[in-house]
This record gives C-alpha cells, structure tokens and sequence, in this order.
C-alpha cells in the first residue's frame, strides 16, 4: 500500500487535499474540511461525513455548489460528534445546516448527538438520512438500507439549491425527495484491504463475484462465478429497477469502488444503458467515475435518480469542488 504507517494515513490525506486544494480550509488536527469561504452570508450550509476510505466523497465534494463542509472519520469509522459540531459552527451563516447522513449506525447516532450540541449552541439543524443501497434490507452497521450513491446526487442536488439562495426547509425537502428518488446495487470482484489489517478483510476466491456487495466489504445478496460486464449489467440494473420503477427519467451514475480503470467503467456504462434501453427508461444524464469507493476494491455500483425538471437544474447548476466541477 502506498502508506507511511496505517496510523498517521487519514491526517495524510487531508494533508494532500490541503496542498492540492488551496480554495479549502483543512483543519487536519480536527479532521474537517471547510469551503474556504465558509460562512456564506444568508446561505443554508451542508454538511457530510463518515469513514474515510470512501474518497472522494466526502471531502471531495467540498465547494460551491455543493458540501460547506466535510468531516472524516478513521478508515470505516464515524467521525465523532466534535468534529461534526466544528463542522457546523464553522459553516453557519444563521440560515441553519442540513446535516447529510449515511445510513451506517455510527454515522447515525454520532450526527443525531451533533445535532443537539448544535441546537444548544443555537444552529438549527436539519437532517436527511441517505438509505439507497437495495441489495440488502439490513447489514452489519445498519438497521435498514446502506447509504451508497445516492448521496452523491443528495449533496450535489441540495446543494445548489442551498446555493441559490433556497432555505434551509426547502434544501432538507429537495434532499429527501433526492433520496426517496434514488436506489443503488454494488458488485465486488475483489476484496478491500483496510490499511490497518494489511490484507483483505473477507475471502473472495478468484474467479468469483460479490453481488450486492456493501461500501465496506459488507456481504450481498449472493456470490456467483464471474460473470461479464452485460450479465453484470443485465443483473444490477434490474435489481435497482425492481425497488425503483421510475416513471420519469433518471440520473445515472455508474461508480467504481476504486479498483476498476475507467475503461472498463466506460464499457460497463454502455451496458447499463442497453438495459436501461431495453426497459424502457429515459437516461437525462449520466456520470461514470469513482465517487463513491471502497480502497482497492475492484468493482463497481449503479445508482439511478428519478428526476423531474427542477433536479435536473440543480443537478447541471455550477458546482466547483475537488471531484465534481462544471459550469463555474
């Protein structure tokens, strides 16, 4: 692994965000990511959080247009209510903040205790809670769906509007339709190797496939012989499908977990927009990437967004961060 030592490797991370991204203020003792101008006067902020490991959500999507702020946990580990709470003080304009929650129980419960540290600090706080991942209704962190992808279009949707001038009601009301709208499915073709343990943290024999797999290795619905890209495809899509049934168009992003080149990304996206075809659904736009990763796992998700006029705006509206920039 291209490491120092497993424990100095999230504060030198945030060391090279800072260096590379001068329009941001990394507090890498605290371990928060702040958009440089950050308060802005009479905007409601947003921010983010979680396990690191997942680069570059989510201090990747830190910047106009999008997250005020970001905090990072350990590898797989929930920042702690602290951080969340600095966080959010430093991002406060007095419009209020949309706190933007993963469905992992950790992130959960420590954003649930920020919340009311920040109510005593007079912040009001709004939540919305990210549970797209159809693969499995339960998981080891989770009581319900996993967060995957979705808050990808949650953070990028809610933040325009955020940026527009929206309130903060109507930013946390955009954010839960953008949930409610979206579903994902993962499939793992290797494991992930955590810096700590230094070796993969579940067996996946060569030769076979993980479908439905978690954002931390967790386990699918089943495990198959490889399969190609097409049969890949033909099985995600319908998975998400079955859950989703979008009646508009959608948004689609075809993610990698990290260890997949873009090349076979790409061709996998011309399978999932085959299928997508076939069914009947009407792609409004697309993004292929690795947004939303597991370290090294080779694999890759598929997240849809039904959408109507106003998501598609927000989502083409300017955004201006280390991972997602157009318009600006």
């Amino acid at each position: 692994m291209l490491i120092n030592v497993p424990e100095t490797v999230v504060a030198d991370a945030l060391r090279g965000i800072a260096a590379a991204h001068p329009d941001l203020t990394v507090d890498v003792e605290n371990r928060v990511v702040v958009r440089r101008d950050a308060p802005v006067a009479g905007k409601a902020a947003l921010v983010s959080g979680g396990g690191s490991g997942h680069e570059p959500l989510h201090a990747g999507f830190v910047g106009p247009g999008m997250l005020s702020a970001a905090c990072a946990g350990e590898v797989f580990t929930s920042p702690v209510p602290d951080q969340m709470l600095r966080a959010a003080l430093a991002v406060d304009s007095g419009a209020g903040v949309l706190f933007v929650v993963k469905n992992y129980t950790g992130d959960v419960l420590n954003f649930e205790m920020a919340a009311e540290l920040a109510d005593e600090e007079g912040v009001r706080v709004a939540q919305v809670l990210v549970n797209d991942d159809v693969a499995v209704t339960d998981s080891l962190f989770t009581a319900g769906r996993r967060g995957t992808g979705a808050t990808l279009f949650v953070e990028k949707i809610a933040g325009a509007a955020a940026e527009e001038g929206a309130p903060l009601d109507r930013v946390a009301a955009l954010a839960r339709q953008v949930n409610e709208s979206s579903r994902s499915f993962g499939v793992a073709l290797t494991s992930v190797t955590t810096p700590a343990k230094g070796s993969p943290t579940f067996d996946l024999p060569e030769g076979e496939l993980e479908l439905g797999v978690g954002i931390h290795g967790e386990p699918g619905r089943e495990r198959r012989p490889m399969m190609t890209s097409r049969e890949i495809a033909d099985f995600a899509v319908d998975a998400v499908l079955e859950d989703l049934r979008p009646n508009g168009p959608v948004i689609a992003l075809v993610n990698g977990m990290g260890a997949t080149p873009l090349l076979e990304l790409y061709g996998f996206n011309a399978e999932v927009q085959r299928v997508l075809s076939e069914r009947g659904v009407v792609v409004a736009r697309t993004l292929v990437g690795n947004y939303v990763t597991s370290l090294d796992m080779a694999g890759c998700s598929v997240t849809l967004c039904e959408v109507d006029e106003e998501l598609v705006r927000l989502w083409d509206a300017p955004v201006e961060t280390p991972a997602l920039r157009w318009g600006r």
